[in-house]
């Protein structure tokens, strides 16, 4: 057996690795974000409020495939696999079993790298974009040329993050600058990332917007840059981590490939250590560094004996917690609620709150999540949507049209965060849920009000009367013209500076008369002290949360 393993060590690694990963994607429960990119997937586009349309597109494709949470993450697994193959082609040398002790030293590897999300995508693109690097190093034909353009261009079709991959692949050889070659795949890369640029343009380039201005963008706290550097220690082992990150860091790069891999690990790290001073940075997004950490760590592990078995004194430790934790995630035998919270919240509750309403659609307060997996986990074709509060965050669900098909509807709504308001509540594992029915659904979150001065300034004591463009849907224009029923709604000026909402200004505007006239004066007088701020509009209906009603425009009292 001894023999047998030692001659045909790869098809037991590989098959071991294949046949774990599918039990894992088939029978562990559906995540927050996967069930998220699921409704991605059943509105295909250039783009998404999050994210490139990569992940949308592969999961549609898998669901074609295979039914269920399996199918959601069919090629996420596939990729997983074809990741261990590619990064496996960029060691420097033969070492196989050395390989796989750092694989499988990594537990975020093993138990991750199934998941339907960009991450896992962007590490396949990042290992293929080094595997033919290192061919167009080698002999920079029109062959390894065009793939060089492709692999870029998917980098950044996965997940933004990959534009980093490319920066400091350039930063780590200024000869490239010197090949015209380069320039071609450039062009290629950005000639296929077109379709989505224009996308952006299109609605105001808002992803873009949303991860530069306005996401995690909060007062400096230590906790942001501490939890930062344990976390990367963390994912990169959880044990090993602080054996493989040092490793890869001493290693003297000899190739341009691994250059270009130790800039791109070092750039990356250090990219988001400087972002954690801005806000709080999550701990995945460096997630991409793992190809280099792998690769350069196992460069310099090679040659040192010493490291090389205190890797292998830690590997039992960590395939115990990694067994143990695949447990957990398939089967809910941990009676913690914060983990049964994470890992198995959403079976079964779902699919009897359904039978009890008869399959109403149901709308959630503000919660991408909760809906995500609601709409899942309920089965069947069943509508779920997230009505977003002005105050948090923008997701996906302010971009499709599902809200639409609800107006004038019956519905049930959900809302986990002022559940004691509700006469009706029920307890699940994803927590307390208040819920009604309302038979005649009315929120209004695509009516939109733009103004051409996208910067206000006003002195302390004074106000202004802006005009703004009102801007809705077809559907919207037919429903307000024919409905006789009074919306109960109001419009609010919101304004927020950098700690946060202010306060709000109420207005006597309607949405019947905003629809009606299309063009509107608003008068601006926020009554507040001098300093920096910005404002928007919010509309809400009867008892349903105010929405985003226009972008937040700046707003400068002196």
């Amino acid at each position: 057996m001894k023999k047998i393993l030692q001659q045909q060590h790869r098809l037991f690694f590989y098959g071991i690795w294949i046949v774990l990963g599918i039990l894992q994607a088939a029978l562990t429960d559906l995540r927050d974000d996967e069930a998220y990119y699921r409704i991605y997937s059943f509105f295909p586009a250039r783009g998404y409020f999050d994210h490139p349309p990569f992940v949308a597109a592969f999961v549609k494709a898998g669901m074609y495939l295979f039914p269920g949470a399996f199918g959601i993450r069919f090629f996420f697994l596939l990729f997983n696999i074809l990741t261990v193959y590619f990064l496996e082609k960029l060691l420097p040398a033969k070492n196989p079993f050395l390989f796989y002790a750092i694989l499988l030293s990594m537990a975020l590897i093993q138990l991750g790298g199934y998941m339907a999300a960009p991450d896992t995508l962007l590490i396949f693109f990042t290992a293929l974009f080094f595997y033919l690097y290192k061919l167009f190093t080698q002999k920079a034909n029109w062959i390894n040329t065009l793939n060089l353009g492709f692999a870029a261009s998917a980098l950044i079709y996965s997940k933004y993050h990959g534009v980093l991959v490319l920066l400091f692949t350039l930063l780590s050889d200024r000869y490239l600058f010197k090949n015209y070659k380069v320039y071609v795949a450039g062009a290629l890369a950005l000639l296929l990332y077109m379709p989505h640029l224009y996308w952006q343009y299109q609605h105001d380039w808002v992803s873009f917007r949303y991860h530069l201005f306005e996401s995690n963008v909060n007062p400096y706290k230590i906790s942001y840059s501490l939890s930062y550097l344990a976390g990367q220690f963390l994912l990169a082992g959880p044990l090993a981590g602080f054996l493989l990150l040092p490793a890869a860091f001493l290693y003297k790069p000899e190739r341009r490939v691994e250059w270009a891999m130790y800039f791109t690990m070092a750039g990356t790290y250090l990219f988001f250590f400087l972002s954690s001073f801005r806000g709080k940075v999550e701990a995945n997004w460096p997630f991409h560094a793992l190809v280099p950490v792998i690769v350069l760590s196992f460069a310099f592990l090679a040659e040192q004996d010493k490291w090389r078995k205190l890797l292998l004194k830690l590997l039992p430790v960590t395939l115990v917690l990694v067994v143990l934790l695949r447990v957990i995630m398939i089967a809910d035998i941990v009676p913690w609620q914060p983990v049964k919270k994470q890992l198995h919240a959403w079976k079964d509750w779902p699919q009897q709150m359904k039978a009890k309403t008869g399959g109403l659609p149901a709308v959630f307060n503000s919660s991408y999540q909760q809906a995500s997996q609601y709409g899942f986990h309920a089965g069947g074709m069943q509508l779920a949507y997230s009505l977003n509060y002005y105050k948090g965050r923008k997701n996906q669900f302010n971009y499709i049209a599902l809200d639409m098909f609800l107006l004038g509807q019956p519905v049930c709504f959900f809302d986990s965060y002022n559940w004691r308001d509700f006469k009706n509540t029920i307890q699940t594992p994803a927590g307390t849920f208040g819920y009604r029915y309302d038979s005649f659904f009315v929120s209004f979150p695509q009516l939109q009000f733009k103004t051409e001065k996208p910067v206000l300034k006003l002195d302390g004591g004074g106000a202004v009367s802006l005009p703004f463009a009102v801007e809705m849907p077809g559907m919207y224009h037919s429903f307000i013209r024919n409905s006789t029923t009074d919306f109960k709604d109001t419009l609010r000026i919101a304004f927020f500076n950098d700690k946060g909402w202010v306060k709000d200004v109420y207005t006597s505007l309607r949405v019947k008369d905003a629809e009606r006239d299309g063009r509107v004066q608003l008068l601006m007088n926020p009554g507040l002290p001098a300093g920096l701020y910005t404002y928007m509009l919010a509309v809400n209906c009867g008892s349903y949360p105010p929405t985003h009603n226009s972008k937040k425009y700046q707003l400068i009292i002196y």
